[in-house]
C-alpha cells in the first residue's frame, strides 16, 4: 500500500441495495437486473470489458481517469462493427485493495456484473472512493475469470483491464496459474501499470500481460486528463438537453432511472464541458438503450409491450389512455429521439475531426482512456471487426 495523494473513506451510495456476489463480495442489486440476459447464437457478437481497479490509497488519479475516460471509452467501443453489426457491448467493474475487509485474498468487490446499463456503470465509478489495502491481482482477475458471464462464441471480444501500482505478484492466488485459464477462456487480460515502465516491467506488469495474451501499458495516473473543447460541443449539449425528455420511464425503476440519468450528466459535466459532450455522444449510439425502464426502447425491443403494459407501471400522465393512444405518444417520442440522435450523430463526425486534427499538433493523451481505447482497435483488427466512421 503506498502513501495516499488524497486519501477518502469509502462512502457507498445511500439506500443502495446489494445482493451477494460470493463469500464476502457484493454486487448492486441494481446491476443484477441490467445483467447480462441468455445469449442465443442468433445474437449479435459480444465485446465484454471488464475493468478491474486499484482502489487504495494511492490510486484517486487513476479513479478518475476513469471518471474522465469513461464515455470515451464506450465511444470507440460503438465504432466496432462485425460483420456489418453493432456488436452488444457489455461493461463490468471490480474495484480491488480497499481495506474495508480484511481476508486472506485481500479486498475484491464485484461493482457490477456485465451490464448494457451505462448509466449504472458511471453511477458506481463515481461512487468510488479510495482507501489503504493489499493490492492481490491473481485473486482479483480470477474473481473475473470465474464470477462474469463470458461469452462463448469465438467472435466475441472478451477483455480484462487491470490497472494498479503494486507488485503484480502478490498475494496467494498465483498470477501465473490464473492467467492460462483466461488464454483457454479467450480472455485477453491486458495490464495498466501506473507509474514508470521500468517498474511496471521489474513489479510484473508486463510478465502479467504477456501470459495473458493482452498488452502492458504504464501511465502517470495523477496526470489530469486533457479535454479538448471544440466548436460542436454547445450545439450536442442542446441536443442531449432535447433528448433527454423522449425518454418515458416505466414500472418500478422509471422514476429514479430518469432522474439517476440527469444525475450522471451532471456528472461527467463535473469533470468537464467537453467530458459530458462525450457522455452525449454515447447517448446517440444505439448501444445506449434503456429498455428496463424507458417506453421507448422497451417498444423497440417489444412491440407488443403497450398490449400488455399494466396502468400502474405507466408514469401518471399517461395513466388512463388507451394503447392506441400510448401508441401515438411513444411514436411521436421516437421519431423525435430518431431525429436528434442523427443532428448528434452528424455533429459528433465533425467533433471528432477536430479533435483529431487537434491531436495531431498536441500529441496524444497518455492515460487509462487511451490505453484501453488502443488494445480495444487492436484486438479488433486482430478477431476481424472493423470500425465505423
Amino acid at each position: 500500500m503506498k502513501t495516499s495523494i488524497l486519501a477518502g473513506a469509502l462512502l457507498l451510495s445511500s439506500g443502495f441495495l446489494f445482493a451477494k456476489c460470493g463469500t464476502g463480495h457484493t454486487a448492486p442489486a441494481d446491476a443484477a437486473v441490467a445483467s447480462s440476459q441468455a445469449h442465443n447464437e442468433t445474437d449479435n457478437t459480444r465485446v465484454q470489458v471488464a475493468l478491474l481497479l486499484d482502489t487504495s490509497n494511492s490510486m484517486d488519479g487513476l479513479i478518475d481517469q476513469a471518471k474522465s475516460r469513461l464515455w470515451n471509452i464506450i465511444n470507440t467501443l460503438t465504432t466496432l462493427r462485425y460483420k456489418g453489426k453493432t456488436p452488444r457491448i457489455e461493461i463490468a467493474l471490480y474495484e480491488y485493495g480497499n481495506s474495508r475487509l480484511s481476508d486472506q485474498s485481500g479486498y475484491i468487490r464485484q461493482v457490477t456484473p456485465f451490464t448494457t446499463d451505462l448509466d449504472l456503470v458511471s453511477e458506481q465509478l463515481f461512487a468510488l472512493r479510495t482507501n489503504g489495502g493489499e493490492e492481490f491481482c491473481g485473486a482479483v482477475i480470477k474473481e473475473a475469470l470465474d464470477r462474469l458471464d463470458w461469452g462463448g462464441k469465438s467472435d466475441d471480444m472478451k477483455l480484462v483491464y487491470i490497472a494498479g501500482n503494486e507488485p503484480f505478484d502478490q498475494g496467494r492466488v498465483s498470477y501465473k496459474e490464473v492467467l492460462p485459464d483466461a488464454v483457454r477462456q479467450g480472455v485477453y487480460v491486458h495490464t495498466i501499470y501506473c507509474g514508470s515502465r521500468k517498474d511496471g516491467i521489474s513489479e510484473l506488469w508486463k510478465d502479467g500481460a504477456e501470459r495473458g495474451g493482452g498488452k502492458f501499458f504504464n501511465i502517470d495516473s495523477d496526470r489530469r486528463v486533457r479535454f479538448i473543447e471544440t466548436p460542436y460541443d454547445a450545439r450536442i449539449e442542446a441536443c442531449n438537453e432535447r433528448i433527454n425528455k423522449t425518454y418515458i420511464g416505466y414500472g418500478k425503476m422509471g422514476a429514479s432511472k430518469k432522474y439517476n440519468q440527469q444525475q450522471q450528466d451532471n456528472n461527467a459535466k463535473s469533470l468537464s464541458a467537453a467530458n459530458y459532450t462525450e457522455r452525449a455522444v454515447s447517448k446517440s449510439k444505439g448501444v445506449y438503450k434503456n429498455e428496463s425502464w424507458d417506453l421507448v426502447d422497451r417498444v423497440k425491443e417489444d412491440k407488443a409491450a403497450l398490449k400488455t403494459i399494466r396502468q400502474e407501471e405507466l408514469p401518471a400522465e399517461l395513466r388512463g389512455k388507451t394503447a392506441a393512444e400510448l401508441e401515438t405518444v411513444v411514436a411521436e417520442k421516437t421519431r423525435e429521439r430518431e431525429g436528434i440522435q442523427k443532428e448528434m450523430a452528424e455533429l459528433a463526425k465533425q467533433r471528432q475531426a477536430y479533435i483529431d486534427s487537434e491531436t495531431k499538433k498536441t500529441g496524444t493523451n497518455d492515460d487509462l482512456g487511451q490505453a484501453i481505447n488502443t488494445s480495444i482497435l487492436a484486438l479488433a483488427q486482430q478477431k476481424g471487426y472493423n470500425t465505423a466512421p
